[in-house]
């Protein structure tokens, strides 16, 4: 039985009588059937997603049609033009993990983004051609389909090409969006395939048309990835990048390839974790997080008190100071995955914590920090066969570098500010990093995306992940413990109040409504500093699989939706 401490009773009853502050409804609402299961962070692509498991496609199928109707319909982190990783698990045991993340140019430097003076040069990898890695969700899609797709590549594309060719009404919630690249027009004229016709913002219920990326996917449906990575794709990719300064060249492109990886297995009180490696910290980073809240014993605390918010913090401060250690590309650098994921050096870091904060300062470097933004996101899929498919795909920042490849109409990523322009010195999200994530030529940036499959007994019993760079980490890890050693459900879990620390800035951030002055003056007795946020943390598209049904869960915090296929069931709780 879910047991709550007094302040998170409060908390959890205001937010069931007028909704958390930080989400659109009150509760987490589960789609329950037993043809297949499809949640995105989209309701138009959920749609496209659900149609195919419908139309006999398994779960990479639906997946694969999902990512390119998000790069379509959800342009702030659907895309073609930056990258994500897949956890696949099969219904046979068969599981594989493709890395389609972008790369840094053959011609990036390690110290590409510094002045003569050694600091870094504000906004160079944040803004415009200078901060795109080479994309790979295309290679990663089509990759995805070679090894377990069912259906006919060209089918799988039409939604997407369909929804960019007539349109697609646009919700209020992207309408909104979209209004915030207005002071951004004037240096990126292709962001005007985003507005109406005299450059003001579209509004809610108007049609956004996307005549040339139709075009575009028009292409890859036909040739496939060649068809984007070389010739007249690759053409208008390279002279975008001429135009502002980028380095992104034809050799990059044509050279591009997914990579299969072995996922991050680990356990935690019964259920068996499988995801994401390096060059994701992710999976490695969630695993040793959780190791060390097993020693530690959250079943014994009750939910958000501020005894169980100290041990988790203790416990993301060492995590989150070894990510920024060890976590790199491990085609460029040894990363100490076995060591990091296993119980004996969780035991040893969970002897360090004391009933008193950690000063962040004696654990690690130092660095300032940024603000973590909703820029990623996250599907989930199960089919009716059983095969499961968890995808995370970004541009990084919110329509990355703002660069719309004139002619294709697609945006490039920003994610060579994943990478550590300086050592020490803080990203967009607030992350420090040091040599093992340093740039150089052709190597995969840091990420913390996170796709993520849970087992019980040797099968699947959730299927989840979330956008929200930093906080992808902690936010999985919350969710996974709420059930665990809290007693919720997925539907409660998900809808739960978060909190997250990630080592630096040394400071415990709430969502709104979460923070009591019980909870803030107790944790300030402990020795932490404590802020409540302005945005929510996480965007989490899960799906829970039982005996006779799957149920998929879209966190109230976004616009997402689940669909099912088939029967749907009323959720079990």
């Amino acid at each position: 039985m879910l047991r709550l401490s007094a302040a998170a009773a409060i908390s959890i009853l205001i937010v069931a009588l007028i909704g958390h502050p930080c989400a659109s409804t009150a509760r987490a609402e589960a789609v329950c059937a037993r043809g297949g299961v499809v949640v995105t962070a989209c309701p138009i692509a959920t749609e496209v997603g659900a149609d195919i498991l419908e139309r006999g496609g398994n779960a990479v199928d639906a997946s694969v049609a999902i990512g390119f109707a998000l790069a379509v319909t959800y342009p702030q982190a659907g895309n073609i033009g930056g990258g994500g990783f897949m956890l696949i698990r099969l219904a046979s045991g068969e599981t594989r993990f493709l890395d389609f993340r972008e790369k840094a140019p053959l011609a990036a430097q390690r110290d590409m983004y510094l002045d003569e003076r050694g600091e870094v040069i504000e906004g160079m990898s944040l803004l415009g051609a200078t901060a795109a890695g080479v994309p790979g969700s295309v290679s990663g899609l089509y990759r995805a389909h070679e090894l377990r797709g069912t259906m006919p590549w060209s089918e799988l594309l039409r939604p997407a090409i369909d929804l960019a060719r007539g349109g697609f009404p646009v919700s209020a919630r992207l309408a909104s969006s979209l209004a915030r690249l207005q002071p951004y027009l004037e240096r990126f004229p292709g962001l005007r395939q985003f507005t109406r016709a005299d450059g003001s913002p579209l509004a809610a219920g108007d049609t956004l048309v996307q005549t040339e990326l139709a075009r575009t996917l028009e292409i890859v449906a036909r040739e496939g990835p060649r068809g984007f990575y070389e010739g007249p794709i690759a053409d208008l990719i390279v002279s975008e990048m001429r135009a502002g300064g980028g380095i992104v060249s034809r050799e990059d492109l044509s050279a591009y390839a997914t990579v299969e990886r072995t996922p991050v297995r680990g356990d935690y009180r019964g259920y068996e974790i499988l995801s994401a490696p390096p060059p994701s910290s992710g999976g490695a980073v969630l695993v040793e997080l959780l190791n060390i809240l097993e020693e530690i014993g959250l079943s014994d605390m009750d939910f958000l008190s501020e005894q169980a918010i100290h041990y988790m913090v203790e416990a993301e401060r060492l995590a989150y100071a070894d990510r920024a250690r060890y976590l790199g590309d491990p085609d460029f650098t040894d990363v100490p995955t076995e060591l990091l994921t296993s119980k004996r050096y969780a035991r040893t870091l969970a002897r360090t914590i004391t009933p008193r904060a950690t000063p962040s300062a004696g654990v690690g470097g130092g660095g300032d920090a940024g603000r973590e933004k909703r820029e990623t996101t996250h599907y989930s899929v199960v089919d009716r066969w059983g095969n499961t498919a968890a995808t995370t795909t970004t541009l990084n920042d919110s329509y990355g570098s703002r660069l719309v490849v004139r002619g294709a109409g697609f945006l490039l990523n920003n994610e060579m500010d994943d990478f550590s322009a300086k050592p020490g010195v803080a990203n967009l999200y607030g992350l420090v990093g040091g040599d093992a994530n340093a740039i150089e030529p052709g190597k995969r940036m840091l990420s913390s995306m996170a796709p993520t499959i849970v087992l019980r007994n040797g099968k699947p019993v959730f299927v989840l992940g979330t956008p929200g760079g930093s906080t992808i980490i902690t936010t999985i890890a919350q969710i996974v413990v709420d059930i665990a050693d809290f007693g919720m459900t997925l539907e409660e879990a998900v809808a739960a109040p978060r909190f997250h620390h990630q080592w630096l800035p040394d400071r415990i951030s709430f969502e709104k409504g979460v923070l009591t002055r019980y909870l803030r003056g107790h944790l300030a007795a402990r020795g932490h500093t404590v802020e409540e946020r302005s945005e929510p943390i996480g965007d989490v598209q899960a799906i829970a699989i039982r005996e006779d049904c799957a149920c998929g869960v879209s966190d109230p915090r976004g616009g997402g939706a689940a669909g099912g296929v088939d029967v749907v069931l009323p959720a079990h709780r």
